[in-house]
């Protein structure tokens, strides 16, 4: 089957000859076209051209094309959400209240809820539960123009329950239209039964969960949360470097709380990213640039948490590239609404209306080694696609908070309509 988008205002393709992650002035190349249409072929991109050179180029192809007419509208690549904690069970509204009243988050954790609550809820939920929850979710992200997203485990901190965790994440890979890529984060908190024992349970991870889950195949990635009074940076490096024995490429929950030289711990590491750094510190910032460590940037942490930004502009000055997400979870982000954290990017970070286009697409699927496949509007590349009901970018934020999403195209099928999933 064959679809051709035509009239649009603006496309983006976010093309470009750069094909690691976009620093610097890199971010703000949006690969911007007029008067040109897009023709998919199967599931992948065929041609991005004026509607004449389309035609000479595929005229049977066009002929029988299902035409979508984008008139007033700018099309552009499917979004990239690479930091959720996607599956979970329950929900803490209950914290937020106390947050309102003045409690922090780690104290509520060190009280036994937060992660801890999470994991009790999640330990609880049947595998068909998670599922079924999960599914919602993913329409949500659907509507909101994600087309992949990154999935970490981390709520059931054994092996049978981080298990479970990432069986949900592959069976919705095989079944939702939505691709998943999948993350083993034990070492998400240490669990209240090991409250004191705290390396016998990074013993656990590195020994019976790390091996377990990169014999049986279920993720790509290994995390782990460093940070004071969760794990220290030496039992986070072991940790890392465990799982990169495995072959899981390493991760890090970095310098959200407190600084504690997560930065500098993910560039040492070789970490593909380094996630929230609200607090980094300007060494561990420089040693990222050096290192090429993508900083995986989560501003609706910061907002619901009512915690400082994570200087998003000095890092994209210094040379860091730079990715956004929802980091969706429930405790401490619970939205899967991509296009409102580019807008708190933009406001509270300092970064540009092109840079956060930038940041959800391109150098997101690089941060989940996808940009092979996706995160630009390319000949050959998977056709995820975008069409928003805005006659130009610049409106993405300039009317905040809204879900601007008309059309959705996934892998070359129409999953959104008119805003409705089908």
């Amino acid at each position: 089957m064959a679809i051709l988008i035509n009239n649009a205002n603006e496309v983006l393709t976010m093309e470009s000859d750069i094909k690691l992650p976009r620093r610097r002035e890199q971010m703000s190349e949006l690969g911007l076209k007029t008067e040109v249409s897009v023709l998919i072929e199967g599931d992948r991109i065929a041609m991005i051209a004026p509607l004449d050179e389309i035609k000479q180029e595929y005229p049977h192809l066009v002929g029988s094309a299902e035409v979508i007419d984008a008139r007033g509208k700018i099309v552009m690549p499917g979004l990239v959400d690479c930091h959720t904690h996607l599956v979970h069970g329950g929900t803490r509204e209950h914290e937020l209240n106390m947050r309102l009243a003045g409690r922090s988050y780690m104290d509520i954790m060190n009280e036994g809820g937060g992660i801890h609550y999470t994991t009790t809820k999640t330990r609880e939920a049947s595998f068909d539960g998670l599922y079924n929850k999960t599914v919602q979710h993913l329409n949500e992200f659907l509507r909101h123009g994600v087309t992949t997203v990154e999935a970490k485990s981390g709520y059931g901190l054994d092996l049978e329950n981080e298990i479970k965790q990432l069986y949900v994440v592959k069976k919705l890979q095989e079944e939702h239209a939505v691709d998943i890529v999948s993350t083993f984060m034990g070492a998400h908190a240490v669990p209240k039964e090991y409250k004191g024992n705290e390396d016998e349970f990074v013993k656990i991870i590195i020994e019976q969960m790390i091996p377990k889950v990169a014999e049986l195949g279920l993720a790509e990635f290994n995390d782990v949360f460093c940070e004071k009074g969760v794990f220290t940076p030496e039992q986070s490096r072991l940790i890392l470097e465990a799982g990169k024995a495995y072959g899981l490429t390493p991760k890090i929950h970095a310098d959200e709380i407190e600084p504690y030289e997560g930065a500098e711990l993910a560039a040492e590491v070789g970490a593909i990213s380094a996630e929230h750094l609200l607090v980094a510190s300007d060494e561990g910032i420089a040693a990222m640039a050096k290192a090429g460590t993508i900083a995986v940037l989560l501003p609706g942490t910061a907002f619901f948490l009512r915690a400082p930004y994570a200087r998003g502009r000095l890092m994209v000055d210094s040379g860091v590239p730079v990715a956004i997400s929802t980091d969706f979870n429930p405790g401490s982000s619970p939205t899967i609404s991509l296009p409102f954290i580019q807008n708190l990017a933009c406001m509270n970070m300092g970064m540009t209306m092109e840079e956060v286009l930038c940041a959800t697409t391109i150098n997101a699927a690089h941060a989940i080694k996808r940009a092979d496949e996706v995160g630009t509007l390319e000949k050959g590349k998977q056709a995820d696609v975008l069409i928003l009901d805005v006659p130009n970018y610049k409106q993405l934020q300039y009317f905040y908070g809204m879900n601007h999403t008309d059309t959705v195209i996934k892998a070359g099928d129409v999953v959104v309509k008119g805003g409705s999933l089908l």
